[in-house]
């Protein structure tokens, strides 16, 4: 109830003419109604008199102005919801439209009997006389006939009041009047006589009638459109001469869609005693319904004999819950409390306003989940639903059912019918608290088990008995109770009350002692406001209080006083505690507005959401949901620590969100079960469990070594069994044994192991993990962890299959069966043809036949035969041989050659035939080096290996390493060929001569040596083979010169002159060839200097043509036009398109394909290769190319300096040669210079300049930047100099 201010009379008015004579109270009113658009009061009468006053700023009313009168009355009137037309019901029987002006705009009579526009045709399809009735027949539609027959014949109810009601639509598009018609039986019926019946008829805006309702026995006068426009409400009376065929005490609230038919119904559960000798049959009748604002709520005023109620209803999963009951307040005068008005307020959905003949009540609800917070393990998640006289009790640790089904209910007899204001759990016991009016309580004991019954519903899931009901001694109008038990006592209760004393003006927080079934003591503590303020349990049982405005203080009730700790920025109905510790904690609070709130002990505040629907707090997390339908998961420890350093760092941590159902709110946190329920609008259920919650608790069992339950935990929840290592990797490896000893089962050993091998981490440590699980299994029982010791060597990188078959063979003599078993485990373990290679290579029969036998790939009808030819082979040449075909088929060649060696050993296989193949055999698989190994010390065979070697070697063009095989093996003549083959000279004269090759051999040799390494231009290795092993001195001269190599030359030729008076060499071989050298170099000078001649002058153009023209510089090709005005940036065409000039040479990537980027790389390299006019590359392609030109000319100055001190000592023309070869490579280098520093202006090398278009727009730099300016070195730095002054 809201007490903020108050009431007081703002107008009274009398209005003379309301005397008429009509069949009901001419001065009653019909309709009283605020118009805020005209600041105006409408008050419609009975009598049909429509008066308005006018309010002013000081809301105060005018006297009352008659605008309108209708002369036969009016039985009910309703203005639309946006306030523009008002409906009237006359009492002559006529419907009348208004405009806001009061203009009538419609009337036509209310009764009649057409059915609408829009009324629906009947055609019988789907009908139930047309539907299959299985084994009832014909009687079942005879049945139905009958039904729709009698309630053709129903009448009205004698609770009805015979007036008219009207309801709008909530968007005002339609309306439904409800009035009685006049009905007459037919004569030839059972019991003929005449009444009326209700009759509900939807119009239009426009006042044209749309549908009317089918016939319904007992429909009574209450009336209500949701304001969603879903369906219209409305009752139903049965038990009586022309009403619904059913019980006495039947009486439902029925809903009809808005083309008149039905649309379910639930039943109301008013207690009553048949009064035959009275003219009221019943106890009570229902007056009116009420929609709230966001149609959630139905408002059912009951009238009772012994007073009125109006009861809350809502609905979930098709099921209707009576929530609240208001009861009338008692007169002074001791008459039947009675109500004279209801209405929602227009706004807020859970806000009512009642009145009767003397108070004006206004009560503002709020949702609450009455859910228990006990922590683990005690804690059992029970929720209570309240449903009218009855408790729906579910403890979601042990089921989870959803209402409106439950685990058990707590029932109160008849004729208690109304529901508890309020109902909370204890926080530290197994019990609930129900809070009545004039502060009656019950306690009940709920003594909820601890483990799930084998039956859903087994009465033993919980034994709730009444610890004690009575009233708590005061005048407290009380609105919240909470309940806690002694710390100190067991049977020592506290019953904490908040609430309103009659006279009073705050709020009073009122705690009684409850002990041994009497009340021991009581404290009342007076709150600093009043109205709308909640209790809540600061830390453990302590007892705090929010008020109206945010302010939270902590309840001293022993003291007698309230200690104010902080202020929420925002009332907020629902608020919870987290405690650290007793002096850490956070209060957290969501406001009607959806913001949910933090603040702190030292008054740090935060906002985490804007949008929250609900929240809880429980197993060290805060779980909230929001409006973008995802529930958030936050540890607590994260939380605290954010609100701590929240004004250094207010960016919000991205905590864990999952997407959930449209509008799920959260009913409870199960600890035990590491579980979050949420339910949908519809009333289903959905259980999730976070995943930071269930390793919050995983990793808790782990610390404290409970790997059987957090071993099941991630089983159940699909977690990575890793984590039973990874959190703890010292721990765990010392606590193997606890391991085992836990996990008893085999499978759940096996799982484990699988997770092992499947994780990321190093081969060797996976392996050190497996080596020491396997030894405590082996440990403990080989046998019983057969399939789990296999999984240890299975799982590792790679699988340990030979150790694995090893096992089986040692435990295949004592137990067959278990290896056959085993077996059977292991194939599903590894590809069954590795297994049965593995075990083929063991050389084990049996084991490769068992295997075989036991997978699903291997085929009889091959694996058979090649076993038999297997093992004749080995019963014809020996073991030896039988390894060898065994090797050969698994691939591994080295083995098989060792096989192949020890089947010589076998009489019938033995000799050259042996080796014959084992160097064929080698030769195929290549196994020189093995061979060598394998048939060392026996020279024969070594050697005719090495030959094979050295053959192989000169096949593969290795002729120097051939060279190298055949001198080893003994073939000189195939080592010299090779060794030529190979242009090692030096040693093939030397093995040449140490073989005794003739004068004539060495010469021809010499001189084939020579002239193939001067063709590939060895020119000086080539004149010294020319002239000491071929003696041809001429040719030998001539190499040395070609090679560059004047001081050689020069010396060979002096020498020869003065030894053999060949002085005609000199002026025959060495002038002409040093005269051709200089010409070659002169060549190469020239042609680098035209080079950089044509690529500086391009540069120029190039330069020029990027400052003139930007756009034809970056887009030569004329791509999209040179209008750069109608680019689209924003094209998702990247893929296909080509680029824009603002976008094709960037840096950003392109959105094409990846195909599409390595071609559009390599066709631009493939540009800038080749230096193509005209395009985009060209630029850096020029100056890439003068960039090498400093190393290219240093390399002809190193040439010239070899040349030019002899083109100074040879004769004359010589003399002048080399002067100007030295001046052009000096002109050369200074052009070159020159050339570098222009291109390469004293700008910063790093970024390239930026260009501006004609137009003024900015364009981006090429895409690769400029190369950076090359260094000039001093060329010929190898040598001291490279000019000759003398020149």
């Amino acid at each position: 109830m809201d007490t903020n201010a108050s009431p007081r009379l703002v107008a009274r008015t009398t209005c003379a003419t309301w005397g008429k004579s009509l069949p009901f109270p001419s001065a009653q009113l019909v309709s009283a109604t605020f118009l805020p658009e005209a600041r105006t009061i409408c008050i419609i009468s009975a009598g049909g008199d429509i008066a308005t006053g006018t309010i002013d700023d000081e809301a105060t009313v005018s006297e009352l102005e008659i605008v309108g009168s209708v002369e036969s009355g009016i039985e009910c009137a309703e203005w639309s919801p946006d306030h523009d037309v008002l409906v009237l019901a006359a009492g002559d029987g006529n419907i009348l439209l208004m405009t806001k002006d009061y203009e009538i705009i419609y009337e036509a009579p209310l009764r009649t009997a057409e059915k609408g526009e829009d009324q629906s045709v009947n055609v019988g399809w789907g009908s139930k006389e047309t539907q299959f009735h299985g084994s009832l027949g014909k009687t079942a539609a005879a049945a139905s006939a009958e039904q729709a027959t009698a309630a053709a014949r129903g009448g009205s109810s004698p609770d009805d009041d015979g007036r008219a009601r009207v309801s709008w639509r909530g968007d005002g598009a339609f309306f439904v009047v409800s009035s009685l018609d006049p009905h007459a039986v037919p004569p030839q019926t059972a019991e003929p006589y005449t009444h009326a019946r209700r009759v509900l008829r939807v119009y239009d805006r426009s006042g044209r009638l749309q549908n009317t309702s089918e016939p319904v026995p007992g429909l009574e006068q209450g009336l209500a459109w949701k304001p969603s426009g879903s369906v219209i409400v409305s009752s139903q009376r049965f038990g009586f001469l022309g009403g619904g065929q059913g019980l006495q005490n039947r009486h439902d609230v029925v809903f009809f869609e808005r083309n008149g038919l039905r649309h379910g119904e639930f039943g109301l559960r008013e207690y009553w005693v048949p009064k035959p000798d009275t003219k009221r049959q019943w106890s009570y009748r229902v007056k009116e319904f009420a929609w709230n604002a966001d149609s959630t709520v139905l408002a059912v005023w009951i009238e009772r004999d012994d007073g009125d109620a109006v009861q809350l209803w809502t609905t979930g999963n098709w099921h209707w819950y009576l929530k609240q009951e208001i009861p009338a307040p008692s007169p002074e005068d001791g008459s039947t409390p009675r109500f004279t008005a209801m209405a929602w307020h227009p706004e807020q959905p859970l806000r009512i306003v009642t009145t009767s003949p003397a108070h004006v009540d206004d009560y503002c609800f709020m949702w609450d989940t009455c859910t228990s917070t006990r922590g683990p393990p005690e804690d059992t998640g029970t929720v209570a639903v309240v449903d009218g006289a009855a408790l729906l009790m579910t403890p979601f640790r042990l089921q989870v059912r959803p209402p409106p089904e439950s685990s058990y209910k707590i029932v109160r007899p008849p004729p208690r019918i109304d529901p508890p204001i309020h109902v909370s759990q204890a926080p530290n016991a197994d019990a609930i608290i129900c809070l009545f009016p004039n502060a009656r309580v019950e306690l009940w004991w709920l003594q909820t088990a601890k483990s799930v019954p084998r039956i859903p519903g087994d009465p033993d899931i919980a034994e709730p008995s009444l610890i004690w009901k009575g009233e708590i001694p005061g005048d407290l109008v009380a609105r919240q109770a909470l309940l806690w038990n002694s710390d100190d006592v067991s049977d020592e209760w506290f019953i904490a009350l908040l609430g309103i004393p009659v006279d009073g003006k705050h709020d009073v927080v009122s705690v009684t002692t409850w002990r041994a079934g009497e009340i021991t003591e009581d404290y009342e503590v007076t709150m600093p406001s009043i109205g709308r303020g909640r209790m809540f349990f600061l830390d453990g049982c302590k007892l705090a209080w929010e008020g109206v405005d945010g302010e939270v203080a902590r309840v001293d009730f022993e003291n007698e006083v309230a200690t104010p700790l902080v202020t929420l920025p925002e009332y907020c109905p629902r608020v919870q505690s987290v405690a650290r510790s007793a002096e850490s904690w956070v209060i957290c609070g969501l406001s009607e507005t959806g913001k949910l709130h933090m603040v702190s002990a030292n008054e740090a505040k935060a906002t985490l959401s804007t949008g929250c629907t609900s929240f809880a707090a429980g197993a060290g997390f805060l779980v909230f949901t929001t409006t973008s339908h995802t529930v958030t998961c936050i540890p607590l420890a994260e939380l605290l620590g954010y609100l701590e350093s929240v004004e250094a760092a207010p960016t919000m941590p991205n905590w864990d969100a999952r997407r959930t159902e449209r509008g799920a709110r959260l009913v409870i946190i199960v600890p035990s079960t590491m579980s979050v329920i949420l339910q949908a609008p519809r009333g289903n259920l959905e259980t999730v469990h976070p995943r930071p919650m269930v390793l919050s608790v995983v990793k808790d069992d782990i610390e404290e070594g409970d790997y059987r339950k957090a071993l099941l935990d991630c089983r159940r929840h699909r977690i990575d069994l890793n984590i039973l290592y990874d959190h703890e990797p010292r721990g765990f490896m010392s606590r193997l044994w606890s391991f085992v000893d836990q996990i008893e089962e085999v499978d759940y050993i096996n799982l484990f192991l699988t997770d092992i091998g499947k994780s990321p981490r190093p081969a060797e440590k996976t392996s050190e993990i497996c080596d020491a699980l396997r030894s405590e299994l082996e440990k403990k029982d080989v046998e019983k962890y057969i399939n789990s010791i296999l999984t240890t060597h299975m799982v590792k990188t790679p699988p340990d299959v030979e150790t694995s078959l090893a096992l089986l063979l040692r435990l295949r003599e004592t137990n067959p069966n278990l290896v056959e078993e085993a077996v059977k485990y292991i194939i599903f373990l590894a590809d069954p043809d590795a297994l049965f290679d593995a075990a083929l290579g063991m050389y084990d029969f049996s084991l490769a036949l068992l295997i075989s036998q036991h997978s699903p790939k291997k085929d009889p009808r091959e694996y058979l035969p090649f076993l038999k030819q297997l093992k004749e082979a080995g019963e014809e040449f020996g073991d030896g041989y039988r390894r060898f075909k065994i090797d050969d088929h698994l691939k591994r060649y080295k083995k098989a050659l060792q096989g192949l060696h020890d089947a010589g050993k076998h009489p019938t296989f033995s000799g050259p035939k042996v080796f014959d193949e084992a160097l064929t055999y080698t030769d195929k698989h290549r196994l020189h080096h093995e061979a060598l190994e394998i048939w060392v010390g026996k020279t024969e065979n070594v050697q005719a290996i090495l030959n094979l070697y050295g053959e192989h070697l000169f096949e593969r063009r290795e002729f120097k390493q051939a060279a190298l095989a055949f001198v080893q093996a003994s073939k000189p003549q195939r080592a010299i060929i090779a060794y030529e083959k190979a242009h090692a000279w030096q040693e093939l004269f030397a093995l040449a001569v140490k073989e005794g090759s003739s004068f004539d051999e060495l010469l021809q040799m010499g001189q084939r040596v020579g002239e193939d390494l001067a063709s590939r231009k060895r020119y000086n290795e080539a004149g010294r083979v020319l002239l000491d092993y071929a003696k041809n001195v001429e040719e030998a001269i001539t190499a040395f010169a070609q090679g560059g190599d004047f001081p050689e030359a020069d010396r060979q030729v002096r020498s020869v002159c003065a030894l053999n008076s060949r002085m005609d060499l000199v002026e025959t071989i060495l002038y002409p060839e040093a005269l051709e050298v200089r010409y070659q170099i002169g060549e190469d000078a020239t042609e680098l200097k035209e080079q950089l001649e044509k690529q500086t002058e391009r540069l120029k153009e190039l330069k020029v043509k990027k400052a003139s023209d930007p756009d034809g510089f970056y887009n030569p090709d004329g791509e999209r036009g040179a209008n750069l005005q109608d680019v689209d940036v924003m094209t998702d065409a990247g893929s296909t398109v080509a680029g824009t000039a603002f976008t094709r040479y960037t840096v950003a990537p392109s959105s094409g394909t990846k195909k599409s980027k390595y071609a559009s790389k390599n066709s631009k390299k493939r540009a800038r290769k080749t230096g193509r006019k005209g395009t985009v590359e060209e630029e850096e392609y020029i100056l890439l190319s003068i960039g090498k030109m400093p190393a290219r000319l240093e390399a002809i100055q190193v040439r010239a300096a070899k040349l030019l001190p002899y083109l100074l000592q040879y004769t004359g023309e010589h003399r002048e040669e080399g002067k100007e070869l030295q001046r052009n490579l000096k002109e050369l280098e200074a052009k070159l210079r020159s050339a570098i520093e222009e291109v390469w202006l004293d700008e910063d090398e790093d970024e390239a300049p930026v260009l501006r278009a004609v137009s003024g727009t900015r364009l981006p730099p090429p895409r690769q930047s400029l190369p950076r300016k090359p260094e000039m070195t001093t060329p010929g730095a190898a040598i001291t100099e490279w000019e000759v002054k003398l020149l």
